[in-house]
């Protein structure tokens, strides 16, 4: 993993960090590298109420912003921004509005390297509408002046059209920390949690492969 002068993470929910990159962003924190995460909205549209229920849909929207506040504790996130928008609606934003909101949050940061979706390729309208927004927020700058972008996709098809992740992250160091992290979002996590950490705790390769293991798509220009 390569040192960053600054990292920005932009992801549409609460939780989008905790199963992708949450190894990631806990490994470079470690690294002393300052960190954003920029979340687009808080989640409210969540099918999830916790399990047994704790949640409806109009408290739903506290709870997630209460998960993701303690989700970035647990990550050591200092700089969260939560930019106000309505869960399954990113798709229909402005797209040229959305990037220029992206770029001048670049601009303002000057990161190194921006992680997001890979449009096209991360399976949720909100994803891919968020991921599209970045890239083109990027492309504005001039190329000398581009951060690197480290994409993520787990769409079925995403390996037959764009190829292997060429960045794969070893974050098995991090991996309690993960854990950790995926628990803070208990509304949407709650049932799930758990036979992950058994999974974990009896060395199932599968589990191991999924906690340990953080998969990237370099983005080109």
């Amino acid at each position: 993993m390569e040192k960053e002068r600054h990292v920005l993470v932009v992801f549409p929910h609460p939780d989008d960090e905790a199963f992708g990159v949450s190894g990631t962003i806990a490994s470079y924190i470690n690294m002393g590298t300052p960190l954003t995460y920029a979340c687009l909205t808080l989640g409210e549209m969540g099918r999830n109420m916790g399990n047994p229920l704790f949640a409806n849909r109009e408290t739903l929207p506290s709870i997630r912003k209460e998960e993701l506040k303690e989700a970035a504790r647990v990550l050591g996130i200092t700089d969260l921004r939560m930019l106000g928008y309505r869960d399954k609606t990113i798709e229909f934003e402005d797209s040229d509005k959305l990037a220029n909101q992206m770029l001048e949050l670049i601009k303002e940061l000057n990161p190194s390297l921006v992680i997001t979706f890979y449009p096209g390729y991360a399976v949720h309208p909100d994803h891919d509408a968020t991921g599209a927004a970045v890239v083109k927020a990027v492309e504005k700058l001039p190329a000398e002046q581009r951060p690197k972008l480290h994409c993520v996709a787990f769409s079925n098809n995403c390996e037959d059209k764009i190829g292997d992740a060429d960045i794969v992250h070893d974050v098995s160091a991090s991996a309690q920390v993960k854990l950790d992290a995926i628990r803070a979002h208990r509304s949407q996590t709650q049932f799930m949690v758990e036979q992950m950490a058994e999974g974990l705790k009896q060395q199932d390769p599968e589990m191991m492969a999924r906690l340990y293991f953080e998969r990237f798509w370099t983005y080109t220009f």
